[in-house]
């Protein structure tokens, strides 16, 4: 079992910056695969960006690429998402999600066993 906490979410001019944290505790040494997903009321939750701990391999949604980057800390327990160049689209809640096993897909929600509560992200114009 993993649990995950996320922090970091607020509120954010248009254009500014924000990084989210994701702390994993409890079987960490087995993820294989931790992303990012968002959902804003009214709509589907959408895959944001996922890394591989194997490889370390990052793969984002493209609405985001170029603007977010998604990392490990030195402690392999953490995962962050380094948002820049922020829009009022962008407003959601943040969820992290981590999975088990060889990873066969990053941006379906159902391939992740586990998630976090959430954090609210707010972009203002």
């Amino acid at each position: 079992q993993v649990q995950l906490v996320e922090s970091g979410g607020g509120l954010v001019q248009a254009g500014g910056s924000l990084r989210l944290s994701c702390a994993a505790s409890g079987r960490t040494f087995s993820i294989s695969t931790m992303g990012w997903f968002r959902q804003a009321p009214g709509k589907e939750r959408e895959f944001v960006a996922a890394i591989i701990k194997n490889g370390g391999g990052r793969y984002y949604a493209d609405s985001v690429k170029g603007r977010f980057t998604i990392s490990r800390g030195n402690a392999e327990n953490t995962v962050y998402l380094q948002m820049a160049s922020m829009k009022p689209e962008d407003t959601a809640v943040y969820t992290c999600a981590a999975r088990y096993g060889i990873p066969t897909t990053y941006s379906q929600g159902h391939a992740y066993a586990y998630w976090g509560q959430g954090t609210q992200v707010t972009v203002s114009s």
